[in-house]
């Protein structure tokens, strides 16, 4: 592995069933169960390894009606990542599935749009549309950290790192942003909510939680941009993404997969 290539990995945490239509503006003709999978990623390379996401606490998905398959810190783990150690976690945006485990990554420096953070502390929090996404305690949580000297804000695109970058495509929320990674198959991009499923992107047809359906339309063609190809961009919830990669290793099949392997 080259200084500036990594490994991926997506981690499941958890799952809720959910009918199609309500994973479309303006709804879908089929009634079928089209669920959502709940994911942290890793970015793992020769000398650092960065989180993207941090999930929600088992207690937070309860009371939003989601079932918790396994700890984010548990599949984690499984792959030979110990929270304690992780220096950087990359927050793609601050909805509640995101941006929770406030004291998973104790000496972990977060890396959070200007946008997002203008976002969720600003005016448009006084919507309920808006906040009920967000969970107050994750953004004062995120509030703290920058009085600790633990957050690096990115406005736009940034380099994280040799080989990882971040882009802002907004839409989802105001400052949603993207990761590009450069791996041994090519350029991936972990998309995070910018398509939350397949057939999102595919289709051009917006998630119904959003702030912006203009930016979200075009941060479809954003992610074509910046990945090698329409199959290098990894959707956010789509439980598909566990079929068409292969575990990380044996045993943690519908668990954790690899990104960076041929599909």
């Amino acid at each position: 592995m080259s200084d500036d290539s990594y490994e991926v990995y997506a981690v499941k945490y958890a799952h809720f069933d959910r009918p199609a239509y309500e994973n479309f503006l303006g709804g879908d003709p089929h009634d079928h169960n089209m669920p959502l999978d709940y994911f942290v990623w890793a970015i793992v390379g020769k000398h650092r390894t960065f989180v993207v996401d941090s999930g929600f606490e088992e207690k937070t998905g309860l009371a939003r009606g989601r079932l918790t398959t396994a700890a984010p810190a548990a599949g984690l783990k499984a792959i030979g990542i110990e929270p304690d150690a992780v220096e950087d976690v990359i927050i793609t945006h601050m909805h509640y599935d995101h941006a929770g485990n406030h004291d998973l990554f104790p000496r972990a420096r977060y890396h959070v749009q200007d946008r997002e953070m203008k976002f969720c502390t600003g005016r448009c929090m006084r919507h309920s549309t808006l906040t009920h996404a967000f969970e107050a305690e994750d953004v004062v949580a995120m509030v703290r950290r920058l009085y600790q000297g633990r957050v690096q804000f990115h406005d736009g695109s940034s380099d994280i790192a040799p080989g990882i970058s971040v882009h802002w495509v907004g839409g989802h929320t105001d400052g949603l942003q993207v990761v590009r990674v450069k791996t041994r198959r090519g350029w991936v991009v972990l998309a995070s909510d910018a398509s939350h499923f397949y057939a999102n992107m595919d289709q051009q047809r917006p998630f119904p939680v959003v702030y912006n359906v203009g930016d979200m339309l075009e941060g479809y063609r954003t992610l074509d941009a910046l990945a090698d190809s329409h199959a290098h961009i990894i959707p956010g919830h789509d439980p598909d993404v566990l079929k068409r990669y292969p575990a990380a290793r044996p045993g943690l099949e519908g668990w954790v997969v690899r990104l960076d392997a041929d599909m």
